[in-house]
């Protein structure tokens, strides 16, 4: 964009009474970084970057900085990042501000390796070399939650039973969902519905297909706006995997096709095996053959594994379905322009971009290595004789990962090197802490 362009932007954004640009991109666990730009500084960030610290890629929850490579022992050098305004959108509810996304790079001009964003570009541009396009719908779930006395302080809002599914304010009594899904329509996130899931203070909101990196972009927005305008009404979103013992926990479910370069679905072939191509098969293969190294990046928390188990209609298993809800994958009934597949691994704590790259670097795998799939699952899952089974714990996932060297060099070796420091650490500090369970459990007879 010219500097004229660019006067001219910003001319016409002040006459729109805009005076802020947000400006933010994902770190490494996916939680939104950035700065709000005066709109008079909009020029010189576009030409010389906002600087940042670039082990904020490498900040814990805590506030702990991981001793990533390229962070702490490089001297915590900046990397720059530069608004997209390709991505500039409106940011309903904070008058007077836009907001777009940003690209970050590191020393030199290149691409700062372990972000997130490059990840997921780079296994589009690995599956453009198959002359393939991966298309992808999101779905979230997350618990909305009230402040109440005592430990941890919140509680599950509208918390009543048996609102499966349900809309208006049985479920909803203050409007909250409506609210937001009217927000997000307003931010241009293409979202397309959303409701109250199965359990009490639980809801999902669902994203339309687009191409993998900017489905990525909007579910990495979506889920940011979430947590702010559940601020503005005094509550708390929580996108945490399973933040509670007596209820289930909250999914990250990827509706995933293949296009070729005409735009066309060739996950799908009328006269294929199900209704399947020969590519939707390798495809669905891939992610199978790659489960316990996607697992880490799917599930990527200490607390995702206890939302796995039995007839917690969580996968367990390492198999698939035709429309069968208990299989890791499942294929919908939709066949033609809708074939696909619904890979239900993740929890909704994963990076949205890394959780679709993930996926995706998967099914290239299996296309390029021309992979079948096991025999279909048939009937209610999750016997572990039926199918081999998934990791049973973060560590035993991250071990995957790394092993799965094949994997790893399709997603980027600085990254998995760098995801598997950070998630070794929180493994490592989580093994040091005495939780409530251990005190309530020993304290008193022991």
């Amino acid at each position: 964009m010219s500097q004229a362009d660019i006067a001219a932007l910003v001319d016409d954004l002040r006459s729109r009474g805009i005076d802020v640009i947000r400006v933010s991109y994902p770190d490494l666990i996916g939680v939104d970084r950035g700065r709000d730009v005066l709109l008079e500084e909009l020029e010189s960030a576009l030409g010389h970057g906002i600087a940042f610290c670039r082990a904020v890629y490498h900040t814990t929850p805590m506030g702990d900085v991981v001793p990533v490579a390229g962070g702490i022992e490089a001297g915590l050098p900046d990397i720059k990042a530069v608004p997209d305004l390709a991505t500039l959108t409106d940011l309903p509810w904070e008058p007077g501000a836009l907001w777009c996304l940003a690209d970050t790079h590191a020393e030199g001009g290149g691409p700062a390796e372990e972000s997130p964003r490059d990840v997921a570009r780079r296994v589009s541009a690995m599956l453009g070399g198959l002359g393939l396009r991966a298309v992808v719908g999101p779905e979230l779930e997350f618990y909305l939650l009230e402040e109440c006395e005592g430990t941890p302080g919140w509680r599950r809002y509208a918390d009543a039973p048996g609102n499966v599914y349900v809309v208006g304010r049985k479920g909803d009594p203050k409007g909250v969902l409506l609210t937001m899904l009217r927000h997000l329509r307003d931010a241009d996130l293409h979202v397309t519905a959303a409701n109250h899931e199965f359990c009490g203070g639980q809801f999902e909101i669902n994203l339309d297909h687009s191409e993998m990196v900017d489905a990525a972009d909007r579910a990495f927005r979506m889920k940011s706006a979430v947590q702010e305008i559940a601020r503005y009404e005094g509550m708390l979103a929580t996108f945490m995997a399973k933040p509670f013992n007596d209820e289930g926990g909250s999914g990250f479910h990827l509706h995933v096709s293949l296009v070729d370069e005409a735009g066309d679905n060739v996950f799908g072939d009328p006269d294929g095996q199900d209704g399947l191509s020969d590519v939707g098969r390798h495809a669905i293969a891939g992610v199978l053959a790659h489960a316990p190294a996607l697992a880490a990046i799917l599930n990527p928390t200490i607390n995702s594994y206890k939302r796995f188990g039995p007839d917690t209609l969580a996968p367990w298993l390492i198999d698939w379905g035709l429309d069968n809800r208990s299989a890791m994958v499942r294929i919908p009934p939709e066949r033609g322009p809708g074939s696909r597949m619904e890979v239900r691994l993740g929890d909704a704590t994963a990076n949205p971009y890394l959780a679709i790259a993930g996926v995706c670097a998967a099914a290239y795998l299996g296309v390029r290595d021309k992979l079948e799939p096991q025999a279909a699952l048939e009937g209610y899952g999750y016997d572990p004789e039926a199918a081999p089974m998934l990791p049973q714990s973060l560590p035993e996932a991250l071990d995957a990962l790394e092993a799965d060297t094949e994997f790893g060099e399709v997603v980027g070796s600085y990254f998995v090197e760098s995801f598997l420091t950070y998630k070794r650490n929180e493994v490592e500090r989580f093994s040091r802490f005495v939780t409530d369970w251990e005190f309530r459990e020993y304290a008193y007879h022991l």
